[in-house]
Parts: structure tokens; C-alpha cells; sequence
């Protein structure tokens, strides 16, 4: 089990330097695109929950209006949501905002693959609510894994929860390796969008 932690976490530091070397051109072009159609901020940045409940500092490009939970509080996003910006929506399809994400794989905030990473707001509730759901905080958060593959926009929290305990139960550099290709063939498609309903899309 050690050996495969290892690996997972070698796995992730190799990939994301690489990932964030090679984004360099995004790192300018995308910032530009949601400047000119929205103003600044260009980043999003808030609060998620990792392994063990330690609370760490989030990063994407901006995909929506600039101030949209200002009034609401933290709200789910859901599929054509009328918050997304243009170049907003392109970025969650393809999944280009989530980019800066790499650089909190490297810092070991969270892996590529893993439950997706809650915002503190929802994770008190559903524990609260969903049992077993403290479950989920035995790994790091993760880029893709078996929820966000496998699950749709509209799935509730507590199934998507079945996946995410699968893959804590199942965890393995091979599984990690599928679902990591599999992410690609959705990116490449320009599928995300679809998947979404979490509360972390900005």
C-alpha cells in the first residue's frame, strides 16, 4: 500500500511539472481571452477540503461573471448555467480551467485522480447528511476520478459518493491510469460541460 502511495504521488509530481510546462502558451492566451470579455479577476480562487479535512487555497480561470455569489452565497453550478461567460463555457467543456489545478497536484493539495475536491459550505453539510461521506477525505482530492467520469450533471451528491468510495476501495496506479485516459477522450470531445455539478466552477 505504501509502495502504491508512492507511486501515486511520483505519478503526480512528474505529470503535473510536465503539464505545467508545456501549458505555458495557455497560461497567456487564456487569461488575454477572459480579460478582454469580462475584466479582471482572471483567476478563481477559494477554499477546498483535502485529505484529513485540511482546507487549502483552490485555483482555475474564471468561468463566470465576476461577483455572481456575492448576494446568493456558494451555489451549485448546473448544466447552461446563464453565470458562464463565453470563453467560460469553452474552458469548463474542454476543461482548460481547471489548468491551474496543476500547480496544487504539485504542491500535494490534491492528485490527478480522487474524489473531486468540496468546498468547505457543502462538505459540513453532507456530512451531516450523507453517511459514510467522511469517507472521502482518507485521499486527496482529485482532477478526475470515477465520479466525475461516471457521474452526470444531475447526479446527487450521495450516489456520486458510491463512486468515489469505489475508487478509495479500488485504488491503484493501473485504475488511476484508466480513468486518467479516459478523462482525455471526454477533453478531446469537448464533453465536461455535461458532467458538471459541483459547486466549483467559476
Amino acid at each position: 500500500m505504501k509502495t502504491g502511495k508512492f507511486l501515486k504521488r511520483f505519478f503526480d509530481i512528474i505529470v503535473s511539472t510536465a503539464g505545467l510546462l508545456l501549458s505555458l502558451p495557455l497560461w497567456l492566451i487564456i487569461p488575454l481571452f477572459i480579460y478582454i470579455e469580462d475584466g479582471r479577476p482572471v483567476f478563481f480562487s477559494d477554499h477546498r477540503v483535502s485529505r484529513h479535512r485540511k482546507v487549502y487555497k483552490h485555483f482555475k480561470f474564471r468561468s463566470m461573471l465576476r461577483k455572481v455569489e456575492q448576494e446568493t452565497g456558494p451555489v451549485w453550478s448546473k448544466q447552461h448555467d446563464c453565470r458562464v461567460t463565453r470563453i467560460g463555457g469553452f474552458l469548463r467543456a474542454t476543461a482548460m480551467d481547471e489548468l491551474p489545478q496543476l500547480w496544487n497536484i504539485l504542491k500535494g493539495d490534491m492528485s490527478f485522480v480522487g474524489p473531486r475536491p468540496e468546498r468547505p459550505f457543502f462538505v459540513e453539510k453532507f456530512i451531516k447528511k450523507i453517511p459514510n461521506y467522511e469517507k472521502r477525505f482518507d485521499v486527496r482530492p482529485g482532477l478526475t476520478g470515477m465520479a466525475q467520469i461516471y457521474g452526470k450533471y444531475d447526479t446527487p451528491a450521495d450516489e456520486k459518493l458510491k463512486y468515489d468510495l469505489e475508487y478509495i476501495e479500488k485504488m491503484n496506479i493501473y485504475l488511476d491510469l484508466r480513468l486518467i485516459f479516459l478523462s482525455f477522450i471526454i477533453t478531446l470531445k469537448g464533453g465536461w460541460a455535461k458532467f458538471e455539478n459541483t459547486g466549483d466552477k467559476r
